[in-house]
């Protein structure tokens, strides 16, 4: 069975040392450990992020709403950018917020709901995106030296399905446009 604790501020990981009085079957515990591994990963690409777009003034959190507005092509409200990237609508809103403020994007009428702007960059805002991009490549392709393909394949299609899994489950409800 696994348990969690705290050491020293990090998420440990355990394992029981019984595992025959498990009340969760191999396949509960595999997801648990899977989730956990995630909330981890998480954590460590935040800080990877930060440090790679900080010399840019870029922080993970901006980077990504702008990935997501330019990996979109067209305009995105505020819920729409949070839907693609995995945060809330007042996540997005609030780094949205800081990127217009900086001239990165802009804000335009959407015509299907009055009181939820859509998103663009700006072509200051496309420029630093770009710059960030050219940072990514660098180090993921580092990185993808260290994790052989077939492997990062295989973690993408399992991470996939959980997530189809989930998203009805968290999000019955259409996002407004």
């Amino acid at each position: 069975m696994l348990t969690t604790g705290f050491h020293e501020w990090k998420l440990v990981v355990m394992k029981s040392r019984d595992p025959t009085s498990s009340p969760f079957s191999p396949q509960t515990e595999a997801i648990t450990s899977l989730t956990l591994t995630v909330f981890r990963l998480n954590g460590e690409l935040l800080q990877w992020g930060d440090a790679l777009v900080e010399p840019l003034g870029l922080t993970s959190a901006r980077w990504q709403m702008l990935g997501a507005i330019a990996l979109a092509g067209v305009p995105l409200t505020a819920p729409q950018i949070g839907q693609a990237m995995g945060v809330t609508r007042q996540g997005a809103q609030k780094q949205l917020n800081l990127l217009l403020e900086q001239g990165f994007i802009e804000s335009r009428p959407n015509p299907a709901h009055r009181r939820s702007p859509q998103y663009v960059m700006t072509p200051q805002g496309r420029e630093l995106y770009l710059q960030a991009e050219g940072l990514w490549a660098e180090q993921t392709a580092e990185l993808a030296a260290r994790i052989p393909a077939a492997q990062v394949q295989s973690a993408v299609k399992t991470l996939e399905s959980m997530l189809q899994q989930l998203q009805p489950l968290n999000h019955p409800l259409e996002i407004e446009s």
